[in-house]
C-alpha cells in the first residue's frame, strides 16, 4: 500500500490498518490474530520505514481516519471498510488494489448495471478512479 499511495503522488503515506475481529479481539477474547499476525506484520512494516497505524476494529476506523488524517486503509477483506467509504462518498469514492504489478482502481459504487440505459448513473467515481490511474501509470516504474 505504502508503494502504491507513492505512486498515487502521496510523499509520505499514513496508512491505517484493520483489526480482523470484532472490536480489535479485545486482547485475545475475540481471537487473537491481531496480536499473532497483525501487529507483528505492522512492525515489519515499520521496520521498513512504512507508517502504519492500528489495528482498528472495523466499526471505529474511520474515526481514527478522520482524526489521523491517514491517508489508506488496508482492510482483511473487501467489505470490512468498504461500508464507511460507501457512506463517505459513493459517487466518488475509489478503491485501489494495493501490491500488485499494475495499478486497479475501481469506481466506489461498482457497475451500477442496473441503472444501464436509463441515464441514471452518476459517472464521477469511475472518472476519479480513471483520472488515479493515468496519475498512478504515469508514475510506474
Amino acid at each position: 500500500m505504502d508503494r502504491t499511495l507513492r505512486q498515487a503522488g502521496i510523499a509520505a503515506p499514513k496508512i491505517a490498518v484493520q483489526a480482523l475481529n470484532p472490536h480489535g479481539g479485545e486482547n485475545g477474547l475475540f481471537g487473537d490474530e491481531e496480536q499473532t499476525i497483525i501487529q507483528p506484520a505492522m512492525s515489519q512494516a515499520r521496520a521498513l520505514g512504512i507508517d502504519v497505524y492500528g489495528p482498528y476494529p472495523a466499526d471505529t476506523t474511520y474515526k481514527a481516519v478522520e482524526t489521523g488524517k491517514l491517508d489508506a486503509v488496508v482492510s482483511m477483506y473487501h467489505d470490512q471498510f468498504a461500508t464507511a467509504l460507501k457512506m463517505l462518498g459513493f459517487e466518488r469514492g475509489v478503491t485501489v488494489q494495493g501490491g500488485l504489478p499494475v495499478p486497479i482502481a475501481t469506481a466506489n459504487h461498482g457497475t451500477a448495471c442496473n441503472l444501464y440505459g436509463q441515464n441514471l448513473a452518476t459517472p464521477s467515481a469511475f472518472e476519479n478512479a480513471f483520472r488515479l490511474l493515468v496519475k498512478m501509470a504515469g508514475s510506474a516504474g
